[in-house]
């Protein structure tokens, strides 16, 4: 009896061929969606420029050109801007990682007066759009002396409250049962934090970080505006300037913007583990 209804249950939990093929074939058009602009991009910077208006065109170059690559070094500062961004992402992420966390654990773990209304000021100030804080962060900034340096693009995003509240759900997730047995084991708050929540919440701490990273390697509009200088540039903006008035080098731009991408395809490689173990956790918690 055993056999038939496992057999009719496996009967039951087999999809449609229609359904398998319609998922497959929505899933290959959006991975040549999604590859072929990059395949495009990886061709463009092995050409010179007036061989991409040949026709018919071709996608890839019978004789690589490693000129784009050599200018872009040599006569630009590239290094310089992607040394610029390297910092001042890596600055903000290990910052806000300590700061969201520690704010993130007082908010789910801590009892103390107004902190409703605390969480409630926090949640509305994610809600302003970042355009609108434009104009006053740029007269504070110029007030206190900050433009056209390195703290100018580092402070700002410090304030930004998002990363509190997806720390706090991951620490929220967590029994009471651990910090109560620390506590009366004599633990301090600090110690509890530091030994016992931040373990816990590691793989949450990797998708925060990997998060505060691209959001500052990809940032674009506020560097534009604070920084002057050529050389403190990050790399939106530097590779922005590359266009110029009349014409545009596409060969050297896509150089540019395959470099600029690779780091961020090397950081997913190495880091996507964290991403699924965070993925099945929250399929286990539903």
């Amino acid at each position: 009896m055993c056999a038939p209804r496992r057999r009719a249950a496996r009967r039951a939990l087999e999809l449609p061929l229609s359904f398998v093929v319609g998922s497959y074939a929505i899933l290959i058009f959006a991975c040549i969606v999604s590859v072929v602009p990059f395949l495009y991009v990886l061709s463009t910077s092995f050409k010179e420029t007036k061989s991409l208006f040949s026709y018919p065109p071709e996608w890839i170059p019978h004789q690589l050109y490693y000129g784009n690559y050599s200018n872009l070094i040599l006569e630009h500062p590239y290094l310089w801007w992607m040394a610029n961004t390297f910092f001042v992402s890596v600055c903000v992420t290990a910052i806000k990682l300590i700061l969201d966390s520690m704010a993130a654990y007082s908010l789910a773990k801590m009892q103390f007066h107004g902190k409703k209304s605390l969480t409630v000021l926090l949640l509305l100030s994610v809600a302003i759009p970042g355009t609108a804080l434009l104009i006053p962060l740029f007269l504070t900034a110029r007030s206190f002396g900050l433009l056209n340096s390195y703290w100018a693009l580092i402070l700002p995003p410090l304030a930004n409250p998002l990363g509190i509240f997806m720390l706090r759900s991951f620490i929220t997730s967590l029994p009471q049962d651990i910090e109560h047995s620390a506590r009366l084991d004599g633990a301090s708050e600090m110690r509890i934090f530091f030994k016992i929540i931040l373990p816990l919440v590691g793989p949450g701490l990797v998708v925060h970080a990997i998060f505060i990273f691209l959001l500052q390697y990809t940032n674009f509009v506020w560097p534009l505006i604070a920084i002057h200088d050529i050389d403190k540039q990050m790399l939106t903006v530097g590779i922005s300037s590359l266009k110029a008035i009349f014409t545009v080098d596409w060969g050297l731009i896509s150089a540019a913007s395959l470099l600029a991408t690779l780091p961020i395809i090397v950081t997913f490689i190495f880091l996507q583990r964290y991403f699924m173990a965070q993925s099945l956790a929250g399929a286990l918690k539903e």
